[in-house]
């Protein structure tokens, strides 16, 4: 098994490269998940490192994760009140006219019985902003830097969809799924501050499989 690529690491927080299609918790369909591989992250700490954060299954780059329970308090509170800067890189399957923009549209999550759970843009749902910059074509493909102000579940897939009319290459949920294996989205960057100490940086380096499509690191 590849062990899992440390980015960022101190006394009470790590930053790990989550690998696109492991996720987080245990699937009900079992099979591995990060969850399963936190005591590979002890380095000699007693207690296991826990997600601060959500990443989805498919998206890959920087997960934070505390070293302590009071360190997973404050973080969490950094997160909650936008203190935290993030940095994702997502393919869209086509061109884009505009080279760059701000997607402010609220969501809000709906589920049905053919097609489950999903999010969806409503006035009445909660806000969610996305700035974004385009920054290279290939193969009808755009790759495009997303900055979330928000963090609201599948932000960047929706706004993909419904702000640049989009989706994300490989989305099975708000696209076709064609065209890659996995919905194309990476935490690029993750800038975490913290009083009285040095902020947590981190950068994902680009995936193989984003580089396999022409791309690379803008």
């Amino acid at each position: 098994m590849t062990p899992l690529t440390i980015l960022f690491e101190d006394g009470e927080a790590l930053v790990i490269d989550k690998p696109g299609g492991l996720p987080l918790d245990q699937p009900r369909a079992g099979g591995r998940s990060l969850e399963d591989r936190l005591e590979e992250l002890c380095f000699g700490f007693q207690r296991v490192p826990f997600p601060v954060h959500r990443l989805d299954q498919d998206t890959s780059g920087c997960l934070l994760l505390a070293r302590n329970p009071k360190a997973l308090k404050r973080f969490s509170a950094a997160f909650e009140n936008r203190q935290v800067e993030k940095r994702y890189l997502g393919i869209v399957a086509g061109a884009l006219q505009e080279e760059s923009g701000t997607i402010a549209l609220s969501l809000s999550k709906i589920s049905s019985a053919e097609k489950g759970w999903r999010m969806i843009a409503a006035k009445k749902g909660k806000e969610a902003v996305t700035h974004w910059r385009k920054i290279s074509e290939c193969g009808g493909n755009t790759l495009v830097e997303f900055r979330p102000e928000t963090g609201r579940t599948h932000q960047i897939r929706i706004h993909a969809l419904a702000g640049l009319g989009v989706p994300l290459l490989g989305d099975p949920i708000y696209g076709d799924g064609s065209g890659a294996p996995r919905t194309m989205l990476h935490a690029a960057g993750l800038t975490v501050t913290r009083e009285g100490k040095p902020s947590i940086e981190a950068m994902a380096p680009l995936p193989a499989d984003f580089r396999e499509l022409g791309f690379s690191d803008g």
